[in-house]
């Protein structure tokens, strides 16, 4: 029989069958149970809270110290104008594309729609980073907010995925295409097209809101300065006062999750067409398919491979300053390459880009 609880304030009425209903307690003992119920629920909790960190050691931080690259005043000119020209290529490269495709009504097609959408992420993948850079280097203010740090971290993972999972996309649309030409037309309908541009986009807020929450429970200590050119997740863990091994399970599971299916879906997707393309009788036919497929396959390459690099030299280098480094890779070269990879790979792209050139010279 379980123990009396005796709380301040409270006295316990004792009960006997009978009383009343016989069936139900009065209102006010049903009161007085509820109310001793969560307190000590409340008082349960409050003893399972952390205690391994010395409280006086603690402190709301609402700034952090971007390090960035180097502390060198001789550099920053250097990396200020190095930065700047490889996000206004990124920016008017991508934008170029868009036009390209929003304006030639020859490349109205699923394939293009979805380049034009991978353009219009990776300008807001480097839009995350790169602008706070050069903001940084010429203000000589590297200090961020607690919440300007989440809101860039949110975006950062927004995008982010939201690249992953349209490179998937697009690797779907290719084995369509490939395996099912003569249905793609009804398969790859506008209809659908709409909705994985809308399902892409809900997957990858719902990865940028865990990574948000999960990042929003961590208490820091005083000081706080982080090695990177931008609040990157890792290293705000390795920053934090509390217990992370909760939080980094929780990190590498969303990782697992939006990260590698969409890897997997894309490795299905290649091999069924590889496999398809191997059974045409005649080259020209391998040929062809194969470069219908060959410029996303380099971007896949590219934005996995420098990313797989970045991780590995983060396990291999404990230097947090040669890991930002390694992370320009794919934060800023990887979506700066992509219109040129379509660009010089695709003769539509190139048609469509000389026919918008010469409209506006004209004009």
């Amino acid at each position: 029989m379980p123990e009396a609880v005796f709380l301040p304030g409270l006295r316990a009425k004792p009960y006997q069958a009978g009383e009343e209903d016989g069936s139900k307690l009065p209102c006010h003992n049903q009161a007085e149970a509820v109310f001793s119920t969560l307190l000590i629920l409340l008082s349960f909790f409050l003893q399972r809270a952390p205690s391994h960190v010395e409280p006086q050691n603690l402190t709301h931080v609402l700034e952090f110290l971007l390090l960035g690259f180097s502390d060198d005043p001789e550099l920053q000119p250097l990396i200020c104008s190095l930065f700047l020209s490889m996000y206004l290529v990124t920016v008017l490269g991508n934008l170029l594309i868009i036009l390209a495709v929003s304006s030639d009504f020859h490349l109205h097609t699923p394939m293009y729609f979805f380049l034009s959408i991978l353009s219009l992420a990776d300008i807001g993948f480097t839009s995350t980073t790169v602008p706070k850079v050069i903001w940084d280097i010429q203000t000589h203010d590297r200090v961020m907010s607690h919440t300007g740090c989440l809101i860039q971290l949110s975006f950062y993972s927004l995008f982010g995925c939201l690249d992953s999972v349209l490179l998937t996309v697009m690797a779907y649309d290719r084995f369509v295409a490939v395996c099912y030409p003569l249905h793609y037309p009804v398969i790859m309908n506008p209809r659908l097209c709409r909705l994985l541009i809308l399902v892409s986009f809900l997957i990858s807020l719902l990865d940028s809101q865990l990574h948000c929450l999960i990042m929003s429970q961590l208490t820091f200590c005083t000081n706080v300065e982080i090695p990177h050119f931008f609040c990157d997740p890792p290293q705000l863990l390795k920053l934090s006062c509390n217990d992370t091994s909760t939080n980094k399970i929780f990190m590498y599971f969303i990782g697992a999750i939006f990260g590698g299916i969409p890897l997997s879906g894309i490795l299905c997707s290649y091999i069924r067409i590889v496999s398809s393309i191997l059974r045409l009788p005649s080259t020209g036919g391998k040929y062809k398919a194969f470069s219908t497929c060959g410029s996303h396959l380099f971007v896949v390459c590219l934005f996995y491979g420098t990313a797989l690099g970045v991780y590995l030299s983060s396990t291999v280098s404990h230097s947090s300053r040669k890991n930002a480094v390694a992370s320009v890779m794919y934060t800023v070269v990887a979506p700066m390459l992509n219109p040129f990879i379509y660009s010089l790979r695709n003769r539509d792209i190139k048609k469509a880009l000389l026919r918008l050139l010469n409209r506006t010279a004209l004009s």
